[in-house]
């Protein structure tokens, strides 16, 4: 039986053609900056400025030029900057850290200039409690040559202080770790200058370094990589080499109803790592659209393990890890103990550090 169909031409047959991943360099960071700028949150959304400050902050510590059509994005943000600024002065520090970025990069325009000297009659630093954000307040006017009155002559004196406490690092506290990479970025001038730390400051970056990788937290463990590299020194290589792999991991999606409770500060501050050590930094495909960024799932994380088990030894605990390794064996999962392993060879300081994180001679008042 012959069919009455006839067979579809060439003219019938329709391709569908998927959406083209953009690789060029250019292009590239257009589509990155237009995810933060556009489609991830809105301007009026203190996590807009967040974001976005910190996307253009690496960019531009690492000497990274994203291109005109890239900074075009951020065109009505920062012609309408002064009026923003002047109604969230509370966002003080992202209004000023974003335009200096911008012009930086290559934004035509002096309206940074103009936000720090209103900054500066309005007194807004001394709004600050913390000692960081003054800092970090100082050095954005540094940026063009400005000195806030009333300026703190034992600052940096007393941020140095609390760097140098390495007893504070051999203990799971990531505000405090967190506080020191950030001094060292300020006092570097983000690896522009000798940040000049004193052996007590390096063993607590050390110490800071050990915790984050027991935790596998690659977003800390990269802030103290580099601020290892700014202070000249080299960071254990089974650290970096642990970054560029899990670098390499992180999976990037995109559509316009995905969620934003994503891992996008670790994926910037890992490739903020690869492009401070010289590897390829954003070297995944984006798109002009919303995008999500997803750390990878499989990670052993041993410090809880440690801690239980560091904790129920009660007074057989003791901090001389050569004694102690036998009690960890016998206490914790293959995964963890594998981390702990490369924790042990990763450090020269890691057995001065196991001795503070044991927490066995510790006297004082409570009994």
């Amino acid at each position: 039986m012959t069919s009455n169909m006839e067979a579809p031409t060439m003219t019938n047959v329709i391709h569908l053609i998927p959406p083209s991943r953009i690789t060029s360099h250019e292009a590239r960071f257009s589509a990155l900056l237009t995810s933060f700028a556009q489609h991830r949150r809105h301007g009026d959304d203190v996590f807009w400025l967040k974001e976005n400050a910190e996307i253009l902050n690496i960019l531009e510590f690492t000497g990274t030029q994203p291109g005109d059509a890239a900074l075009e994005t951020y065109a009505e943000f920062y012609q309408t900057v002064k009026n923003r600024f002047r109604f969230f002065p509370q966002y003080y520090r992202f209004f000023l850290s974003i335009a200096l970025d911008l012009e930086d990069l290559g934004m035509p325009g002096d309206q940074a200039e103009h936000l720090i000297h209103w900054a500066c009659e309005q007194d807004l630093p001394r709004a600050e409690l913390s000692d960081l954000q003054r800092m970090e307040a100082l050095r954005l006017m540094a940026r063009r040559d400005v000195t806030p009155k009333g300026c703190d002559p034992e600052l940096e004196e007393r941020a140095r202080h609390f760097m140098a406490r390495a007893a504070t690092f051999v203990l799971p506290n990531k505000k405090a770790a967190y506080e020191l990479t950030h001094l060292v970025f300020y006092l570097s001038e983000y690896g522009r200058c000798d940040p000049l730390l004193d052996s007590d400051t390096i063993r607590s970056l050390h110490f800071a370094g050990l915790l984050a990788f027991l935790e596998q937290n690659a977003d800390l463990l990269s802030e103290i990589c580099i601020a290892l590299h700014y202070a000249g020194e080299i960071p254990p290589t089974f650290w970096t080499e642990w970054l560029r792999r899990e670098t390499t991991l992180f999976t990037v999606s995109d559509g316009a109803n995905l969620s934003l409770q994503d891992d996008y500060h670790e994926f910037l501050v890992c490739n903020w790592h690869q492009a401070t050590v010289g590897d390829s930094a954003f070297a995944k495909a984006f798109v002009c659209d919303r995008m999500r960024f997803d750390r990878s799932p499989c990670r052993a994380t041993p410090m809880r393990e440690m801690s239980e088990a560091m904790f129920n030894l009660d007074t057989a605990r003791s901090g001389d890890w050569g004694s102690m390794r036998l009690h960890m064996e016998n206490r914790l999962s293959p995964e963890a103990l594998e981390v702990l392993a490369q924790a042990e060879t990763s450090s020269q300081h890691f057995e001065e550090f196991f001795h503070g994180f044991a927490r066995a001679d510790r006297g004082g008042l409570l009994h």
